[in-house]
């Protein structure tokens, strides 16, 4: 069994850390890179969220770049040890679950998420198909069970190419090794909608939202589902190109302090069981 210590945190609150594309960012050197994931970091980590998704930007036709396996494994093992107190996880934009179990593996992460998992999408770069099976496979032979898979069920920037339900699909995920699911809709009614339907299945699988959460809102969020996924609403406004702080530690703190005021009494935080 996976490690559980992702879905034992109350509220469970992951913040994305976009990367900026290594590709089209060839002048930055890697000490830039790294003064912002650490200054970026201890945003998140003075605010009191628990958990960061380090979210490589760097598009591909095919696998991930050399780029992406060398800089994200480097940074995030930086971020390990330079920001300790915050949990880790790896997302990478190519459709490659070998790359980004890869790069957790070296980085010590303890989760990765993946977007296509189960079925097939007509996404921006073209189709692309389940990768569930391949994932859970190359997790085994890297003996490291312990690192949690989110994955995403009819992510909404992509289009399913074939006509089950989402409902169905959470199914075929929580069947091919997913340790959690991530649903979102075109909008946040939306999202929380699907979150429901496939709550009412009665699947043993947390659920966290993928988008549009925002201070004002968490609280009704985390009715429903588990955990969120948050990054713009946490944004500096007035961030110039180049700035190495993005994020803002006043917006951190006051999403922070709305999720933990969310009412326990309205849905029991997932606990896993053997």
């Amino acid at each position: 069994m996976p490690s559980q210590k992702l879905f034992q945190e109350t509220p469970q609150v992951i913040a994305a850390l976009h990367l900026p594309d290594f590709a089209q960012n060839r002048h930055r050197s890697l000490s830039w890179y790294e003064d912002y994931v650490v200054a970026n970091a201890t945003i998140f980590a003075k605010a009191g969220i628990p958990w960061l998704k380090l979210q490589d930007t760097t598009r591909t036709a095919g696998g991930a770049s050399p780029e992406t396996l060398a800089m994200t494994a480097a940074l995030g093992r930086l971020l390990r040890r330079e920001v300790p107190q915050i949990g880790m996880g790896i997302i990478v934009d190519a459709h490659d679950p070998l790359a980004a179990l890869a790069i957790a593996h070296a980085a010590g992460a303890d989760f990765v998420r993946l977007k296509v998992f189960v079925g097939g999408a007509m996404t921006a770069q073209g189709p692309r198909y389940g990768l569930g099976a391949e994932a859970v496979q190359y997790r085994a032979v890297l003996e490291r069970t312990d690192i949690a898979i989110l994955a995403d069920v009819h992510d909404r920037t992509a289009v399913p190419m074939s006509s089950e339900s989402q409902v169905f699909a959470a199914e075929w995920a929580c069947k091919s090794g997913a340790d959690g699911l991530i649903i979102t809709g075109d909008s946040f009614p939306d999202s929380l909608h699907r979150i429901a339907a496939v709550r009412d299945r009665g699947l043993a699988r947390p659920i966290l939202i993928g988008g549009s959460v925002t201070a004002h809102n968490v609280a009704e969020a985390l009715t429903v589902a588990d955990g969120a996924i948050v990054s713009t609403a946490l944004m500096r406004r007035d961030a110039g190109e180049g700035e190495i702080v993005k994020w803002d530690l006043d917006l951190c703190h006051r999403f922070m302090e709305a999720a933990r005021g969310a009412s326990s009494t309205e849905r029991k935080p997932f606990r896993a069981t053997a």
